[in-house]
């Protein structure tokens, strides 16, 4: 047992919660069979700690503690409601019953397939039955450990307004009877989709922020990774997750290299490959190759597979161009969409030409669901100047500027257009 200063030991507390957090409250939800009593319990469980370990010390096991705590709490809160009696007798004894087993309370507290509770928790919070912003706002709360403030914070919305999406997700789900389970096997592929499509959101939010003044925010893709790599450990046979890893791993493999002194962003292609997390690279690549050997390259593998032709270029004119864009013509095919498209004309814009690419963007200009992106203008903008066509790509970097919600972006895009 290590006993602490104050402040220390509330440092620890805090690192403990965000990794314990999600494995207590698929437990307590397994037990209690309602996600927010669920989350009620643990967070007594967190006042109790905070009380107590500046005392004593934080404990050997400092999960089995807190689970231990909150499944006691479950006990006395059965207990005080007559109303629930049945439920008490039920609820009370199963747990007595498995503490009497152990015969060390402690010990007992973590004895469950957290695994599985884990597993069922994520897909839980990324049920398709939620709106995605619900989904995202109730998986970092649920399975990041995050704060209202610090979700509202990364996604600069007000407090009221994420406490409104996570109470309203809760109450969506104890509406339509959502099971505590990891789905049947006939179902999983869809919903394995939604929490993947969860984590990716969170990573993207995080890589390239769609509004505010910075650019990235390293915070939201450190904690996509983490929920990605609780993924891997708990579905290791599914090639997605790790095609969405190594995706994630490799894309943060550049955080260091991405903005300037200022802030500012820095394009792919002039960054300082030095200054690349070579360990991220590395595990990247190694999820990419589980992946491969699992079974053919889904989207997100193939868009990991990108991202590795990028990291095994040591210079930007040893990029395999002609590669990304097969590889973004297969990704095409697979989930046909105009954002693809879009970067498929940048990679055949430099494996065969600017003119080849800006006819592949050019087909894009009345694509309904590009109205209002600002890359579009910014791709036939970088096309247009490669071709000399530089009054049209001043006006098209302008009018992207005029598009994007960042300002760190904003800025880059009419210093851009100045220099047309």
């Amino acid at each position: 047992m290590t006993i602490s200063t104050e402040p220390e030991s509330h440092n620890a507390i805090d690192a403990i919660w965000r990794i314990e957090s999600a494995r207590i409250i698929g437990g307590l939800t397994r037990i209690v069979g309602d996600i927010d009593l669920a989350e009620e319990l643990a967070g007594d469980a967190l006042v109790a700690a905070l009380q107590q370990w500046p005392r004593t010390g934080v404990p050997d096991n400092p999960g089995a503690w807190l689970m231990a705590t909150a499944k006691r709490r479950a006990i006395d809160q059965y207990r005080r409601f007559k109303t629930l009696e049945r439920k008490q007798i039920e609820i009370g004894h199963a747990l007595e019953e498995e503490q009497a087993r152990s015969g060390d309370v402690l010990d007992a507290a973590l004895d469950d397939p957290v695994g599985d509770d884990m597993l069922r928790l994520i897909f839980m919070t990324c049920h398709p039955v939620l709106a995605r912003e619900a989904r995202v706002a109730l998986t970092l709360r649920l399975i990041g450990g995050l704060t209202t403030d610090e979700i509202a914070r990364a996604f600069l919305v007000a407090d009221a307004t994420i406490a409104q999406r996570i109470v309203r997700a809760k109450r969506t789900l104890n509406a339509a009877q959502v099971p505590f389970e990891v789905p049947r096997a006939v179902d999983l592929p869809a919903r394995l989709a939604s929490v993947l499509e969860v984590i990716y959101l969170i990573f993207n939010e995080g890589y390239a922020a769609t509004s505010g003044t910075d650019w990235i925010r390293p915070a939201l893709c450190e904690d996509a990774l983490r929920l990605g790599r609780i993924l891997t450990e708990l579905m290791p046979a599914e090639p997605e997750v790790h095609g969405l890893v190594a995706l994630m791993e490799i894309q943060a493999s550049r955080t260091a290299a991405r903005t300037g002194p200022q802030g500012e962003p820095i394009p792919l292609l002039e960054q300082d490959r030095a200054r690349w997390d070579h360990l991220l690279i590395q595990r990247g690549l190694g999820a990419l190759e589980r992946a491969t050997g699992l079974g053919p390259l889904g989207p997100y593998a193939l868009q990991g597979a990108i991202a590795a032709c990028h990291a095994r270029a040591r210079t930007a004119d040893e990029t395999e161009w002609a590669r990304i864009a097969a590889l973004y013509d297969a990704l095409a095919q697979l989930t046909p969409s105009p954002v693809i498209e879009l970067n498929r004309a940048v990679a055949v814009g430099f494996a065969f030409g600017p003119a080849a690419g800006l006819e592949l963007a050019n087909a894009l200009f009345t694509e309904p669901a590009l109205q209002g992106y600002h890359l579009l203008p910014a791709v036939r903008a970088d096309l247009l100047r490669k071709l000399g066509r530089l009054d049209e790509a001043r006006t098209e970097f302008e009018r992207a500027a005029g598009l994007t919600r960042n300002a760190r972006e904003r800025q880059a895009l009419l210093e851009r257009a100045a220099a047309c």
